[in-house]
């Protein structure tokens, strides 16, 4: 229930603390790092649900797919889970400093 309230600096800056857990545990082990993985995607999918996104569906659906794509070694759009966690520590500070 309170993630629809939070912003989408907040909903992001959360998701990129799954994503930097999942970097943290990539090559170390298996199962933190998918649970972590799932994690990040459930939250990507409770941000997709948020009705006051829905202009911006398309963008937060991208990010998803790019961090897909970071998961499985990043062949399609180059993409990884260092370059994804400084994408979304921004949005964090971002929310930090409006509080």
């Amino acid at each position: 229930g309170q993630w629809h309230k939070f912003s989408l600096a907040e909903q992001f800056g959360n998701i990129g603390s799954e994503v930097a857990r999942s970097r943290r545990w990539q090559n170390k082990d298996r199962k933190l790092f998918w649970a972590a993985a799932e994690r990040t995607l459930e939250l990507f999918d409770l941000t997709l649900s948020d009705s006051r996104w829905r202009g911006r569906r398309w963008e937060i659906g991208r990010a998803r797919e790019v961090f897909c794509d970071a998961l499985y070694g990043g062949k399609l759009y180059q993409s990884s889970l260092s370059d994804l966690t400084r994408y979304f520590d921004q949005f964090a500070w971002a929310a930090r400093s409006k509080n």
